[in-house]
């Protein structure tokens, strides 16, 4: 039994690395192509573009929201703001009646349906070139438009391109850690368009054609996890999606453990139904490196976390269980007497340890390329250390609830996490 736990543990080290590997080779052969725009960055035209933000319960943050982008540098002619009320229960509607008059903003109210169904209706009242959304409690940089448009416009087979999204503000440990995680997807998100991988589409501003929609059809409601639906309906159907590094959006994130764990638990759940769905891609070459790579390895990384968490479970298990056994040998006593010395030869040579530090290094390094692709900044943060010990301990608890939960079939709604995460 030992080796059989001993290979598995192997297997899901080695891939990891592999992984983390790949992303780096990539990054390695690419980095030329990675483009970072001027701040006085023109287009050669400028196409009409409707943004839609979906509100429920976001009387605190949409006012915020609403003048980022009303700050957009983008001809106001062009561009048209949907602003979509889904059935709050505070004081939203009233917030967003300050927005009333002006000419780029429409307001709109109905009953609660959840976030695609407030999209959808945007989505059939535009008829802008490009259509985009931004979730109630982000704001975007002024050049953010610009910068994501330049893809489509140099690329015209470009049909949906993701922005980088970082913390804002943050202000306790657990941001601090989320601000590590988003960087390192920043990084990770960008090889991923590199090698046409993408498989979320992120609700704070990604930007499409309009065409994907009038092609593709709506929104689904996607085990409230839409945005990654989108994405794998666009990549069965061959549609390019890409990545633009500096079109930032600054994003409000869970503030305490119970609503990151919810948060996450609503995005696990969301993929593993979203992946059972499209399961009909897997391991077809003909969908490319989604099918391939992506998918397959995020699924292998969900099980992958649970079983070295598992397993270090097991090992802190049996060193307590040694212990008691050592202190009924030698008594209670004897054993605080006990002379512990350090030595070199005790120290564990096996593979696995040396593959478990290049995991680790990698993911420092992915985490500081994010760093300095989205925000510039070098430097080693002393948050990577937040999210190594934090994550460690509460993501397998997300992971192992989503996995039942799928089971099940019981998902979390948009409105309930909104509720949670704005209180």
């Amino acid at each position: 039994m030992d080796s059989v736990y001993t290979v598995i543990f192997y297997v899901f080290t080695f891939i990891s690395v592999y992984v983390q590997i790949f992303f780096l080779t990539t990054f390695l052969e690419k980095r030329k192509k990675i483009v970072k725009h001027p701040e006085n960055l023109e287009l050669s035209y400028y196409p009409t573009v409707t943004v839609t933000v979906p509100c429920y319960n976001e009387e605190k943050t949409i006012e915020k929201t609403i003048k980022s982008l009303l700050s957009l540098d983008y001809p106001k002619d062009k561009l048209k703001i949907f602003i979509v009320n889904d059935g709050s229960k505070d004081n939203t509607w009233e917030v967003v009646q300050q927005f009333k008059d002006d000419s780029n903003i429409v307001l709109i109210n109905k009953e609660n349906g959840g976030k695609h169904t407030a999209v959808n209706l945007a989505i059939e009242q535009s008829d802008a070139e490009f259509f985009g959304c931004l979730d109630s409690d982000s704001m975007v940089h002024p050049q953010a438009l610009k910068r994501i448009l330049k893809y489509f416009e140099n690329d015209k087979k470009t049909m949906a391109v993701a922005p980088s999204i970082i913390v804002y503000n943050p202000k306790n440990i657990l941001q601090y850690a989320q601000n590590i995680e988003y960087d390192m997807s920043i990084y990770t998100k960008k090889m991923l368009g590199f090698m046409g991988g993408i498989h979320v589409a992120p609700g704070p501003f990604s930007i499409f054609r309009k065409k994907v929609f009038d092609d593709l059809g709506p929104y689904k409601k996607a085990h409230n996890t839409e945005d990654q639906e989108i994405a794998l309906r666009m990549q069965e159907y061959g549609y390019k999606i890409d990545h633009c590094p500096d079109a930032y959006v600054y994003t409000n994130t869970p503030d305490s453990v119970t609503k990151l764990y919810r948060q996450r638990l609503r995005w696990i759940y969301g993929f593993i139904k979203n992946l059972i769905d499209y399961r009909h891609l897997l391991f077809k070459k003909k969908y490319g490196t989604i099918a391939l790579f992506t998918l397959p390895s995020g699924l292998i990384s969900i099980f992958g976390v649970i079983f070295l968490f598992v397993n270090v479970l097991g090992n802190i298990f049996n060193f307590i269980y040694r212990k008691i056994i050592e202190i009924h040998t030698i008594g209670f006593d004897n054993f605080f007497k006990f002379n512990y010395k350090f030595d070199w030869f005790f120290v564990s040579t096996k593979a696995v340890l040396l593959f478990a530090i290049i995991l680790y290094i990698l993911v420092i390094v992915s985490v500081l390329i994010g760093r300095r692709m989205a925000e510039g900044k070098t430097g080693f943060p002393i948050s990577i250390f937040y999210f190594m010990i934090i994550y460690s301990i509460v993501a397998p608890f997300w992971m192992l609830r989503a996995i039942y939960n799928a089971i099940i079939s019981k998902e979390s709604s948009w409105t309930f996490e909104r509720r949670v995460v704005n209180n």
